[in-house]
């Protein structure tokens, strides 16, 4: 019964969808521009036309994440570091949330059965790959620093195709369900005015090439 309890309450703490990036050799160009991408040590920062726009948004997405992380002090550094990474990888925000919800449900040590960590699910073979071996991907911005990085880096070989990168990101490349989920969370749970339907590789506001159908790819 202990164990069957012990389960149960297991069952609560496991990432929402997560998957796993599968380890691929990469060309020494695209190891040497993903290194440096990883290696950037400027603080984070909100990045916004103006202060009043990042206010805004910040507290707006405060508010909506509320529930999800209580602590007001942590809710707002993680906002911050989120705005910060995405923007600089070239991504939008409100997907970035999106995934996270998905991939972790907003739990800063969530560990999947393969092994991916943190916020965003990166797998620790990166860590190898592109970073140093002092990194803890439990930390807050090295966590989603790795997880911006690594979506950017799909995207580029998938040309821009997000739902195909999306796939790549989570290990489940040419099925509909994990690309489905983020981009729904995305849209239904942290789109924001000026930012609605904002695609993850140009930043124009434009919808993603939505893909409701049995092949994504």
């Amino acid at each position: 019964m202990r164990k069957l309890i012990c389960l149960f309450l297991l069952s609560f703490s496991l990432p929402v969808f997560a998957g796993s990036q599968a380890y691929e050799p990469l060309s020494a160009s695209v190891q040497a521009a993903l290194q440096k991408a990883i290696s950037d040590s400027a603080a984070p920062r909100l990045i916004f036309a103006s202060q009043t726009e990042g206010y805004n948004w910040l507290a707006e997405m405060s508010l909506r994440l509320e529930k999800r992380i209580p602590d007001k002090t942590v809710r707002i550094d993680f906002l911050k570091t989120v705005q910060y990474e995405a923007t600089r990888a070239g991504l939008d925000p409100q997907l970035v949330l999106g995934l996270i919800q998905v991939e972790s449900g907003f739990k800063k040590y969530a560990l999947s059965g393969a092994g991916a960590r943190g916020y965003m699910q990166v797998m620790p073979f990166w860590v190898k790959q592109i970073g140093t071996s002092e990194q803890n991907l439990f930390h807050l911005r090295t966590n989603l620093r790795y997880g911006c990085t690594i979506l950017r880096h799909y995207l580029d070989i998938e040309k821009g195709d997000l739902f195909r990168a999306l796939g790549r990101y989570n290990g489940s490349l040419g099925r509909p369900e994990y690309p489905n989920l983020v981009v729904g969370a995305w849209r239904n749970g942290w789109s924001y005015p000026g930012r609605i339907g904002r695609t993850a590789t140009n930043g124009n506001d434009t919808q993603p090439q939505h893909r409701d159908r049995a092949n994504p790819s």
